[in-house]
C-alpha cells in the first residue's frame, strides 16, 4: 500500500519514467501507468522522466528521437501532469544519470546483469551481434535513474520487479561499502490495470512492437480512424455481450476497456448490453474513447505548436531534477574517493 502522508509530514517521493519510442502513447500505457501518474501528484513528491537514454539501446533516427521526445512530453502534460505539482524532465538533460550509472556498474557483478530476464529474452532474439553493451547494462542505468532522486517508492509492474530488486541490492551494497548514502526504495504496486489486448488479435497483448496499427488505440488517433478501429475490432461467435476469457476474448477485451474508462463494472455492463449485440457495445465504447482522448489530442497539438515554450517547460523540470541529482552525486563522489574540484 502507498504511504499516505500526514498534513505535517513531507510527502514520500515517487519516481517513474517512460521511453519516447513511438509517435503516440497507446491505451495500454494510459491505463497501465500514465493515468495513475496523474493521481500520484496529489499524494507524493512526484518525479517523472522521458527515458531517451534508454531509447538508444536500439538504433534510433536522431530526428525521430528528438520529435518523439517532444511528443511524449506534450502528451504527459496534456493528460494532466502539472509542473506545479510534479517534476517532468528529459533524462539526457540531467548528466548525473550517466555518471551514477558508471559508479554503480563498477559494483555490479557480470552475472547479476546477465540474469536480467529482459536482457536474456531480447539477446536471445537478436543474437550476440545484434545486442549492444547498452542493452546489457541498461538495468544499471535504471538503478541510477532511481537512486539519484532518493525516492521512497517506485511504481512497478510485474515486468519491472526484477530491475527494482537489482536497484535495492546495489543501494544496499553501496551503503555497506561506502557508508549510508542511498534510500532503499520500496515497490509502489500500481492498481491492477485492465489487461488490454490487441483489437485484431485479442489473445495477444496490445503492443507497439508487435501489434498491427489497427490493433492499437493511440492517444493521438484522429476521431475517424479511432472509431473505425473499434468498429472493426475482432469479436467472437454468437451475439451475447458477456465476458468469457476463453470463448469470447474479443468481447471480453472491449468490456475491459469500457469498464476501465467508464468506471462501470463488467457485470453491470453485461446487464446494460443484454439483448443489444456487439454493435451497440462497439458504438458506445468508441464514443467513450473519443470523449477521453480527444481533449488530450487537442492539448497535445497546442503544446507542440509552440516548441520553444514546451522546451522551456522541460528545462524547468530538468533544473529542478538536477538540484536533487547534483546533491546526490556530490555525496557519491566523496564517498567513492573522487577528488573534489577546488
Amino acid at each position: 500500500m502507498p504511504i499516505e502522508p500526514s498534513p505535517s509530514a513531507p510527502r514520500p517521493r515517487v519516481l517513474s519514467g517512460i521511453q519516447p519510442t513511438a509517435d503516440s502513447f497507446h491505451l495500454g500505457n494510459y491505463l497501465g501507468a500514465l493515468r495513475q501518474w496523474v493521481a500520484l501528484q496529489d499524494t507524493h513528491d512526484a518525479f517523472y522522466f522521458i527515458a531517451d537514454l534508454h531509447a538508444i539501446t536500439v538504433e534510433q533516427d536522431p530526428e525521430a528521437l528528438r520529435r518523439r521526445t517532444r511528443v511524449a512530453a506534450a502528451q504527459l502534460f496534456a493528460i494532466g501532469l502539472d509542473p506545479e505539482r510534479s517534476t517532468l524532465f528529459v533524462q539526457s538533460q540531467v548528466p548525473e544519470h550517466a555518471e551514477l550509472q558508471w559508479v554503480l556498474s563498477c559494483i555490479t557483478g557480470f552475472g547479476e546483469a546477465g540474469r536480467m530476464t529482459q536482457f536474456k529474452d531480447k539477446s536471445a532474439k537478436q543474437g550476440t551481434s545484434g545486442t549492444s553493451v547498452g542493452l546489457f547494462t541498461y538495468p544499471v542505468l535504471q538503478a541510477a535513474d532511481i537512486l539519484l532522486y532518493q525516492p521512497d517508492q517506485v511504481p512497478v509492474g510485474e515486468d519491472q520487479r526484477q530491475h527494482l530488486e537489482l536497484t535495492r541490492t546495489l543501494a544496499q551494497r553501496f551503503n555497506h561499502r561506502f557508508g549510508e548514502t542511498f534510500v532503499t526504495p520500496e515497490a509502489y504496486i500500481l492498481k491492477a490495470a485492465a489487461k488490454i489486448t490487441d483489437l485484431q488479435e485479442p489473445t495477444a497483448k496490445m503492443s507497439k512492437s508487435s501489434s498491427s496499427p489497427q490493433g492499437i488505440v493511440d492517444l493521438l488517433d484522429e476521431p475517424g480512424p479511432l472509431r473505425k478501429k473499434i468498429m472493426r475490432a475482432v469479436t467472437d461467435t454468437g451475439t451475447e455481450v458477456k465476458a468469457d476469457e476463453e470463448n469470447k476474448p474479443g468481447v471480453t477485451n472491449l468490456l475491459r476497456i469500457h469498464s476501465a474508462l467508464s468506471g462501470t463494472s463488467i457485470e453491470d455492463l453485461e446487464r446494460h448490453f443484454e439483448g443489444q449485440g456487439y454493435g451497440a457495445l462497439k458504438k458506445e465504447l468508441a464514443q467513450i474513447l473519443l470523449d477521453t482522448f480527444e481533449p488530450i489530442r487537442e492539448r497535445t497539438g497546442k503544446l507542440l505548436a509552440d516548441e520553444a515554450q514546451l522546451d522551456r517547460m522541460l528545462a524547468v523540470g530538468a533544473d529542478r531534477a538536477r538540484e536533487v541529482a547534483r546533491e546526490t552525486m556530490e555525496t557519491v563522489r566523496g564517498r567513492v574517493g573522487f577528488l573534489g574540484r577546488a
